[in-house]
């Protein structure tokens, strides 16, 4: 009887902290997956699989891992990936060329998992580069808040003023209120202007609230592969699993099942990406909330959270149809806007580590020149700005470089 009165409050801690987790989440960036498959051709309709997909498979990762290894593995969508997927849509990519993107990133992290050569490779790209990579990647979309407030002051101001106030009060929910406001004007406002077609509270056409998946045949065309593909792993790799896994260590895991972890999303990537998924990998912000000792001060014990945020996500997948349709029927400049404040975070991360005062300002000239060139968004002979802005950041790095410090082990790695 003691035993019992003891473990029922231990338990109440990680089922809220996964609850919690996962929720906030979903809200705080689902519209950033729906814009970057909009972005490279997906009908609403795919778009809304592609948001069932992930949170059917993040969910059902996290709930046979965390219970096979006792260990809070919580697993996401990758945000930042989506943004990639923002850039590579002006390059006119058609959806099922970015599915074939979609299976080689996926493949490439379950090889990461299973070669471990590969692994300590990817962990020693410099950190400036990447976080040069990353907020080059995430400026187009970080710039959309301040393109809605110019073009339409009302709406976009209400937006932005709403997320500003809960980012002081409430950070959590300050993209999801963010959001209803701007579903809110849409239902309002915008529907009550001359010309507004529709009803409100309509699914657009061809677009039902009940969640459907819905499969593409993935083709295969090795510039996408290269301009989409190659960016959305490495992106998803150094902003995603690398800081997961660091996460993890630092909630008191020394030794997580980083193979285990990398091999699965990856393969749920693959078996995913038909239906729309473009990235699976380990979640770094909602993996604080569930592996953390709010969870439950004892680490053995955190676990269940990440179960109860897999169980979550299952539910949520339900909804996707509902919130994709909801999105649809917003002006994509006030969805955008939404996508653009809750990569604020990711950006300032990335330019922080881009331009870090610690490093040598050979590093950070090598970082600039990849934001540069990532943001611009040029493409060269059908490649995109980020495979260009790497190659560049690399090249001026080793150049700049003193040569005592190129193969110092760790210098700038990510891990």
């Amino acid at each position: 009887m003691r035993r019992e009165a003891v473990g029922a409050p231990g338990l109440r801690g990680p089922v809220v902290a996964g609850v919690v987790g996962a929720v906030t989440g979903f809200a705080s960036s689902f519209t950033v997956v729906l814009t970057g498959l909009t972005a490279v051709g997906a009908t609403p309709a795919q778009a809304a699989s592609g948001l069932l997909a992930l949170c059917a498979l993040q969910g059902a990762l996290a709930i046979a891992l965390s219970w096979r290894h006792r260990v809070p593995l919580s697993f996401a969508w990758s945000t930042p990936g989506a943004a990639v997927l923002v850039a590579a849509g002006a390059n006119g990519v058609t959806f099922p060329e970015a599915v074939g993107a979609f299976v080689l990133c996926g493949a490439l992290v379950v090889l990461t998992g299973a070669w471990p050569a590969l692994a300590r490779l990817v962990t020693r790209v410099p950190a400036p580069l990447s976080g040069a990579l990353l907020a080059g990647v995430l400026l187009p979309l970080c710039l959309a808040p301040v393109t809605a407030v110019a073009a339409e002051p009302l709406a976009g101001g209400a937006v932005v003023l709403v997320w500003l106030v809960l980012r002081r009060l409430a950070a959590a929910w300050a993209v999801p209120a963010a959001l209803v406001v701007a579903l809110v004007l849409t239902l309002t406002v915008e529907r009550a202007a001359p010309g507004a077609a529709g009803a409100a509270g309509s699914a657009p056409t061809g677009l039902g609230w009940a969640p459907v998946l819905t499969w593409t045949t993935p083709q295969v065309d090795p510039l996408v592969l290269l301009s989409i593909g190659l960016p959305l792993y490495l992106v998803t790799m150094a902003s995603q699993n690398v800081p997961g896994l660091a996460v993890l260590r630092g909630a008191g895991y020394p030794d997580p099942p980083a193979r285990p972890a990398l091999v699965a999303s990856g393969a749920a990537t693959v078996v995913g990406a038909p239906f729309g998924a473009h990235a699976l990998n380990l979640a770094a912000l909602s993996a604080a909330i569930m592996a953390g000792p709010d969870a439950h001060p004892d680490p053995r014990r955190r676990w269940p959270a990440a179960v109860t945020g897999g169980v979550t996500y299952l539910v949520l997948a339900l909804l996707a149809g509902a919130a994709a349709a909801l999105v649809a029927g917003a002006p994509p400049l006030l969805v955008q806007a939404v996508a653009g404040l809750a990569l604020l975070g990711a950006f300032l991360g990335g330019l922080a580590s881009a331009v870090d005062a610690a490093q040598p300002v050979e590093h950070r000239t090598a970082a600039v020149l990849t934001f540069l060139v990532v943001a611009s968004g040029v493409a060269v002979a059908g490649v995109g700005s980020a495979v260009w802005g790497l190659l560049a950041g690399a090249l001026c790095w080793v150049w700049l470089s003193p040569r005592a410090d190129r193969g110092a082990p760790g210098a700038g790695s990510t891990a």
